[in-house]
């Protein structure tokens, strides 16, 4: 059977900018473009050019790209020609193949936030998007409050896009810009749109998440025709943001009825690197990923309870609905003071250790974890940290250096313009028979102190003597401190999450009275994980 087109459109460079606490540089934009078209999206919103340096400034350093290249603007204002209207010049100046024009399709907002006559609103809708097709564009009609203007005013609603269909728009895209309506209201103003004369293959769909229905809505209006779907990486977007194209574009490729049905023009080969490019957005945004995000997250295949993980190394099907490495994610089997030998030998497994069942030594890893764990140790989300104990125990763990002495120094100094914090490290390792030892300071670019574990992290990555290439990739991307216990008995634990240059993320754990001892523990732990993975010899 021959599969129809579906197109999907990017918005993470405009609408994801939108989100709280996000701006991208233009070197950022410049790199999510690249990632997007390696993904293999079929339009790539840059932004709205002349709204801001940034925006202005991106397209004219745009890359070369398969996907179209869009220009985002609005529709021209009343009493002006879309010829002389100078925002429109705007966005035409940035020479993209593609122009989306937002415009007013509720009536409400038309005479209340635009203050002109319905007559009026249409009018700009249509020269708009006339005018851009007349200077050989693709245009896209952005129909904002669609769905609730819709609901309000059928008549209009339905006049505003068809004057945008009538001029030439290639897409009408319509928007639930407030993101309150449900799937099956979708679906029907969707069928309604089709029947009014706007066939399907013309439509768009951009959904928000404020009830958390973004993805279904959208996957609501493809089920009613609908062939376009406008999305951000990891559902960035104003309010609670946009559908999520990390979970749609697996959803489509993966599952029925789209799988067979529909043609994203995303290759399953590139499902693969799905999960680095949701990870890679986090990075440039230097924020936390969403553990429990689907797919992608690092929860999505993690089993926790001992039935399930049981029933997972017979057969994987039994709890996951697909296998995780067909996004490029991995399989978690944590270790908790609910572990029981499966658990227990599944990890193992993971870890490329085979221990049969009944083994003694599994009855001793878990008596050991169970332990540390009730003098504050967690190992639910450290997973690097128990298999450097489970490796201990079994007497499988290299030991690549010793650490003879450390110390961090907190004072109060001048830093050039006023009083402020400052931390020094200095670290003594033995790196086969050799003494080694660094000394680093925690000050940023602008002079201000980042604090004593940055300090001992600096120290520590400073000079590993033959190990110090294994390192050179290896960044901290989280850290997190929690107070176990309470009163003078109270112990602190931290974790800290890790990363390298081939997109490896991994936990470890440290727990001591100090928080710089915990710290400390858990830095250790991360590096020693790393040259295990890496296979690196021990001198």
């Amino acid at each position: 059977m021959m599969k129809e087109r579906l197109y999907l459109y990017d918005t993470t460079l405009r609408d994801g900018q939108q989100t709280q606490g996000v701006q991208f540089s233009v070197s950022e934009k410049v790199q999510i473009a690249q990632a997007l078209d390696r993904i293999g999206v079929d339009y790539i919103e840059g932004g709205w050019p002349g709204a801001n340096p940034t925006d202005s400034d991106f397209f004219e350093a745009r890359p070369q790209t398969r996907a179209t290249f869009t220009a985002f603007g609005m529709t021209k204002r009343a009493g002006r020609s879309a010829a002389n209207d100078e925002v429109l010049a705007g966005v035409m100046n940035a020479a993209t193949p593609a122009v989306c024009l937002v415009g007013k399709t509720h009536d409400y907002h038309v005479t209340a936030a635009l203050g002109i006559s319905l007559e009026e609103n249409l009018e700009n809708i249509g020269a708009s998007v006339a005018h851009m097709v007349s200077e050989g564009r693709e245009a896209l009609f952005d129909a904002e409050h669609f769905f609730d203007g819709y609901k309000a005013n059928p008549d209009y609603a339905l006049s505003s896009v068809r004057a945008a269909y009538e001029a030439g728009a290639r897409w009408v895209v319509l928007c639930d810009t407030n993101g309150g309506t449900l799937p099956a209201e979708i679906s029907a103003i969707v069928a309604d749109v089709i029947a009014a004369g706007i066939p399907g293959d013309h439509l768009g769909i951009h959904c928000h998440d404020d009830t958390g229905m973004a993805v279904a809505c959208s996957l609501a209006a493809v089920d009613a025709g609908v062939r376009q779907i406008q999305g951000t990486l990891n559902g960035l977007g104003e309010r609670c943001g946009n559908a999520n194209l990390t979970a749609l574009i697996p959803t489509l490729l993966l599952k029925e009825p789209y799988r067979s049905h529909y043609d994203t023009g995303v290759p399953e080969s590139a499902l693969a690197g799905i999960t680095r490019l949701s990870r890679k957005l986090d990075d440039i945004l230097n924020r936390v990923p969403l553990r429990s995000a689907p797919y992608v997250g690092a929860s999505a295949f993690t089993h926790k309870a001992g039935l399930h993980a049981s029933a997972i190394l017979k057969d994987p099907a039994t709890y996951e609905h697909i296998p995780p490495e067909t996004v490029g994610n991995t399989r978690q089997i944590p270790m908790s003071n609910q572990a029981g030998q499966s658990n227990l030998r599944a990890r193992l497994a993971d870890m490329g250790l085979e221990i049969a069942k009944g083994d003694a030594r599994l009855s001793e890893i878990l008596d050991e974890i169970k332990r540390r764990e009730d003098h504050g140790y967690a190992y639910d989300g450290a997973q690097a940290s128990f298999e450097l104990v489970a490796r201990r125990v079994l007497g499988e763990l290299p030991r690549y250096f010793k650490v003879e002495r450390y110390r961090v120094v907190i004072e109060r100094r001048h830093n050039g313009r006023e009083m402020a914090n400052s931390s020094e490290a200095v670290v003594v390792l033995d790196v086969g028979g050799e003494r080694m030892l660094s000394v680093s300071e925690s000050w940023d670019s602008e002079g201000y102190d980042q604090g004593p574990v940055n300090a001992l992290w600096q120290a520590l990555a400073k000079d590993l003597g033959p190990y110090q290439c294994h390192i050179e990739d290896m960044k901290l991307v989280d850290f997190r401190v929690r107070i176990t216990g309470g009163g003078t008995a109270a112990v602190t634990r931290v974790v800290i999450d890790s990363e390298d240059g081939n997109g490896n993320r991994w936990s470890t754990v440290g727990v001591n009275a100090n928080l710089v001892d915990a710290s400390f523990e858990a830095l250790l732990e991360a590096i020693q994980w790393k040259f295990l993975r890496d296979g690196v010899r021990p001198l």
